[in-house]
């Protein structure tokens, strides 16, 4: 059974391991075409991108609602109302998303200013924000279409559109920044046109299936309230994780621009590894939701501890591997030196926190997958409450650290993170010794 489970669980990860880093990979891309351009550029997109991803990122349960959704129905033996159920997800997703990318685009000047953005840093910031709220729409619409794809298990086609929307982000953004000289606005642009070739290909695979199954593909009203309903747990999770995610973005910014800078570019790096780690979370997600719609709890507790022990490892091997190539990564990122030498320190911390990471990825998983999103929402929300006092601190204190120097400066910040992750690991995994959350049935 053991070496079935592996097989399984290795089919939906690795191609989701390639697919899953696609926002990642825009980021790096963006960051390293754009890092060259200068600091206060670099900078400029750091506040931008926790923005813009917060504003994308907080409705992420259009895919992981979707996901557990769809897996439960699947494992019933109910196709059919598994893609309606789909097709429900997806029409919320662009209604969010329209709504979403007007407000960002309005006041993209002043959310940048909240982070503590100012002068040219706050110009560049704008410029990219306001530009880029054009692809919210096209982030929600693939994030809710890969999410229906996942529950059907399947990982293989969000990895085509992954290769060929990466591709095609680093052809325009090299094209438009230094072949037509649009600077960061060039980047924007860039990545944009990228986003919303992925959506309509995905979202073609997730209709025509539809289709063929007799699925309705008009909004449901009622539907669309249920896809809705049923994220609300999951959207208070994302939005306390987000909030941990912006209060250490806003002390980033109270340290000064080369740590800011430096901050920008190591927490791209560890959303990279992140969306790494987390392809054993997005097998969980699938196999836990079909196996509980077939009333199969037994098989979920076996592939859960089979998943934490390879997450586990999985954290291992990659913090080894940051460790050994920490001063030669910020080269590929920008030329100036203060910058490098903090971004090598920020990413050593990373390398130690890396296995802690694959556990609190893979315990995530599961419990979406689970749909156990309102303990999900309690536990995100505590950790919240308990990290806010922390980052007042450090904030507090930012003139005292930048005075030390940017490495100690971003060092400290990247400490006080990990606390936020060791607490985190430690309350999924009480939550995942319990049997509340093993509700059988579609």
């Amino acid at each position: 059974m053991e070496r079935s489970d592996t097989r399984t669980i290795l089919g939906l990860a690795v191609p989701a391991l390639l697919s899953l880093i696609a926002e990642p990979l825009f980021l790096l891309a963006d960051s390293a075409i754009v890092g060259h351009l200068g600091v206060a550029p670099l900078a400029g997109l750091g506040v931008a991108s926790a923005a813009l991803l917060t504003a994308a990122n907080v409705f992420v349960f259009l895919a992981y609602g979707t996901t557990s959704l769809v897996a439960r129905w699947v494992g019933a033996g109910r196709q059919g109302d598994a893609l309606g159920a789909g097709v429900d997800g997806m029409w919320l997703a662009i209604g969010v998303g329209v709504v979403t990318a007007v407000l960002v685009a309005l006041f993209a000047t002043p959310v940048c200013r909240v982070f503590g953005a100012g002068g040219e840093v706050l110009a560049q910031a704008a410029v990219y924000l306001r530009i880029s709220a054009l692809g919210l729409p096209a982030m929600l619409l693939a994030l809710a279409a890969t999410g229906v794809l996942r529950g059907f298990q399947n990982t293989v086609t969000p990895l085509v559109a992954t290769t060929v929307g990466f591709a095609a982000n680093l052809a325009l953004n090299l094209f438009l920044v230094y072949g037509v000289h649009l600077g960061i606005a060039g980047s924007a642009y860039g990545t944009v046109t990228a986003q919303w070739g992925m959506a309509t290909g995905l979202a073609a695979v997730v209709l025509r299936r539809a289709t063929a199954e007799g699925a309705s593909l008009v909004p449901r009203p009622n539907g669309v309230l249920r896809s809705a309903r049923h994220g609300v747990p999951l959207l208070v999770r994302t939005v306390a994780l987000r909030a941990v995610l912006l209060l250490t973005t806003w002390d980033a910014t109270a340290l000064g621009d080369i740590p800011l800078a430096a901050h920008q570019v190591a927490m791209t790096v560890f959303g990279f590894l992140s969306f790494v780690l987390d392809a054993l979370a997005i097998a969980a997600q699938s196999l836990t939701g079909t196996a509980l719609g077939a009333g199969d709890t037994a098989l979920v507790r076996s592939r859960t501890r089979l998943m934490l022990g390879w997450s586990l490892g999985a954290g291992c091997v990659v913090g080894v591997l940051l460790g050994l190539i920490h001063t030669v990564l910020p080269q590929v990122f920008t030329p100036d030196a203060g910058v490098r030498g903090a971004l090598a320190a920020a990413l050593l911390v990373i390398a130690l926190l890396a296995p802690v990471a694959g556990v609190v990825f893979v315990l995530d998983g599961v419990l979406i997958g689970a749909g156990d999103g309102r303990a999900l929402a309690v536990v995100q929300t505590v950790l919240l409450l308990l990290y806010a006092p922390v980052a007042i601190v450090l904030h507090a204190h930012a003139a005292d650290l930048a005075r030390h120097g940017a490495r100690t400066s971003v060092v400290a910040l990247w400490c006080a993170f990990a606390t936020y992750m060791i607490a985190r690991m430690a309350l999924l995994l009480l939550r995942s010794r319990s049997d509340r959350w093993l509700v059988p049935g579609a």
